[in-house]
């Protein structure tokens, strides 16, 4: 376990010398059902992006929430939709995390991506419709 930790703090080093160029592609998710992903580390400012399809418009539903791998606390939820779309939300605050989707009748793909401050200051919200 130990290890782990170390792995991931190379790991988050060597991003925050690429993020300085851009947005990085840090992991990239994607299924039809529902999972925990495997961990990721990302340091603040971050994106989560992502993209919501399905062939029965009216019974698709996902919900993503975002937990701390480190603690295995639940963070928050992310997002909850029941309809076909894609989106982005920021979040600050870096770390090493999962995240738990439970989706419905639906393909989804979820993208992480690092920024930089710059790119977060152009970042404007949208609500997904509910």
């Amino acid at each position: 376990m130990r290890w782990n930790w170390i792995i991931a703090v190379v790991l988050s080093s060597l991003l925050m010398t690429s993020a300085a160029t851009g947005k990085t592609t840090v992991r990239d998710f994607s299924g039809t059902g529902s999972t925990t992903t495997n961990d990721f580390v990302v340091e603040g400012p971050w994106l989560l992006d992502w993209r919501l399809d399905g062939d029965y418009e009216n019974l698709i539903a996902l919900d993503i929430s975002l937990i701390d791998s480190r603690t295995g606390r639940h963070v928050g939820r992310v997002l909850h939709t029941k309809f076909r779309g894609n989106g982005v939300k920021l979040f600050e605050e870096g770390g090493v995390y999962r995240l738990r989707i439970s989706s419905t009748l639906a393909r989804w793909r979820v993208r992480i991506q690092q920024i930089t401050p710059e790119e977060a200051e152009q970042y404007t919200p949208r609500k997904p419709r509910d």
